[in-house]
């Protein structure tokens, strides 16, 4: 898969590894975290835990996959951008992930999927009705995290998250409708990403500091540092969608395209032209009548992908990642920060678009 090169050696160098900035942000939300998630009643309590790999399906305590952990890690850190100690960033860093697990559960069911980090989603295991009510009770979980801190801060912080999560289930209504659409445009499908993924990292890049006590012209920078990087974030997520590797993603090979999701990719490949973007146009429009399309063999699959790279969908989605990782970067400059914190930014969004899963 075509990776981003690291945009700065040096800035790296600074931030130190980038394992560590994301184990300080998981370290920090966790006690937090699951205090928030005993609140809930049962079986929902339980349910939420199997969800966040905490135990397995029979109740077991079990180590699972937690996720990338990197939206803790924006959290805790952005409030080191005010002075402050990244434990202020804290319950930032924990409404955040309660939204993005909220939308998590949700989107699994709605999509169908089975498998999330090398599991059964919970739908699958505890049925859909479940999926549902835990992720709303995630969604309230948040501003009661936030609001209980009973600050002027607190306020501020628990609108920008308010309106974040309103973009992020706009960008998953959107990303539904064009599942039934033979055609969406490039603008259409970054407006739906942007909406989707960026929105909520433009959030947990700015939360914590807010409440640091930020003002608003920074928080406003350092959202659009978030914004860029959640497109970037999503334009790797889409080539792993296709091309990424079962054993790192925990997803099915060709994944979305199982799904007929309008990604990156494939909106950049039919919109390029040319025979093999009149081909894709032919089969995927074919697939969208087809009564026999969840019995498609693997070649099907692989042969749908081959023609997207052929006609360039593939390179298209890399490069815009790198044009989406500078953007982010140069959003960096207009803050005020330490010279470490904006490092381990930069470092931080070098990690999102060089991973593998």
């Amino acid at each position: 898969m075509p990776t981003v090169p690291p945009a700065s050696t040096a800035a790296r160098e600074t931030a130190g590894d980038v394992t560590a900035l994301l184990e300080r942000g998981r370290t920090l939300a966790m006690p937090v975290l699951r205090a928030a998630v005993d609140r809930l009643a049962a079986p929902m309590d339980t349910v939420a835990a199997y969800h966040f790999g905490w135990i397995d399906a029979h109740g077991n305590p079990a180590d699972g996959d937690g996720g990338k952990a990197v939206r803790p890690a924006l959290a805790v850190l952005s409030a080191e951008v005010t002075g402050a100690a990244p434990e202020v960033g804290v319950p930032g860093a924990v409404a955040v992930e309660l939204v993005h697990n909220f939308s998590l559960l949700h989107d699994d069911l709605m999509d169908g999927d089975e498998q999330r980090r090398h599991r059964d989603t919970v739908w699958k295991v505890h049925g859909p009705a479940q999926a549902i009510l835990v992720g709303d009770a995630l969604f309230a979980l948040a501003g009661e995290v936030l609001l209980e801190l009973g600050t002027v801060e607190a306020g501020r912080a628990a609108r920008r998250l308010t309106t974040a999560t309103r973009a992020l289930i706009d960008g998953q209504a959107q990303d539904i409708s064009y599942e039934h659409r033979e055609r969406v445009s490039v603008a259409e499908c970054l407006e739906m990403e942007g909406n989707k993924t960026g929105a909520l990292l433009a959030c947990a890049s700015s939360i914590g500091a807010v409440l640091g006590g930020a003002d608003e012209a920074t928080a406003d920078t350092l959202e659009k540092y978030g914004y860029h990087l959640g497109l970037a974030f999503q334009a790797v997520d889409d080539l792993l969608g296709i091309w990424g590797d079962p054993e790192a993603t925990g997803k099915q090979t060709w994944s979305d395209l199982r799904q007929r999701k309008k990604s990156l990719p494939v909106v950049a490949a039919l919109a390029a032209g040319g025979p093999a973007s009149e081909r894709l146009a032919e089969l995927l429009a074919a697939d969208a009548k087809s009564s026999d399309f969840e019995n498609f063999s693997e070649e099907e699959f692989a042969a749908r992908a081959a023609l997207i790279e052929e006609a360039g969908g593939r390179e298209w989605t890399a490069e815009e990642a790198r044009r989406q990782h500078a953007l982010a970067l140069e959003a960096l400059d207009a803050a005020d920060m330490p010279d470490q914190v904006r490092a381990r930014f930069a470092a931080l969004a070098d990690f999102v678009v060089v991973r593998k899963r």
